[in-house]
């Protein structure tokens, strides 16, 4: 069995976002945002948040770009140019065009964490993405973190 993790760091101290990852005993944080440089993203600010993992809970950190959607597709879902159905469409395409099921070894991912800044999972990629390597590799059990 792989247990895959997924967390948003919105609407989370440090202090609950570290303890989550703590207590599920996630290995390594895969940070699937497409730019992990932004100032609001405070301790996740990719500069630190490797740094904090290491340092709060002994756990690594891989800023994956290719998991993330492309700017132009985020873009177009947040100014309402296109419904959450076709969010979803396009992204699960996106990744088939990166050939993500060919080129990622998904039981390397076992007790790894996904993340991206939405809160909840329900309307983000992280869990799409959780769910596409889920139905490539059998045995994925995705546990969400709130």
């Amino acid at each position: 069995m792989i247990t895959l993790f997924t967390i948003g760091f919105t609407h989370k101290s440090a202090k609950t976002f570290f303890e989550l990852l703590e207590q599920s005993k996630v290995k390594t944080i895969v940070d699937t945002r497409i730019s992990n440089m932004s100032q609001l993203a405070g301790y996740a600010k990719g500069t630190d948040l490797p740094f904090f993992a290491h340092r709060v809970a002994n756990i690594g950190y891989e800023h994956k770009i290719e998991f993330a959607p492309t700017k132009e597709l985020l873009d177009r879902y947040r100014k309402k140019q296109m419904s959450w159905a076709e969010y979803e469409i396009e992204y699960l395409n996106l990744l088939d065009i990166r050939s993500i099921k060919s080129k990622v070894i998904v039981e390397q991912l076992n007790y790894s964490c996904l993340l991206c800044s939405e809160h909840l999972p329900d309307k983000c990629h992280r869990r799409l993405l959780a769910e596409y390597l889920q139905k490539a590799s059998s045995g994925v059990q995705i546990i969400h973190l709130k």
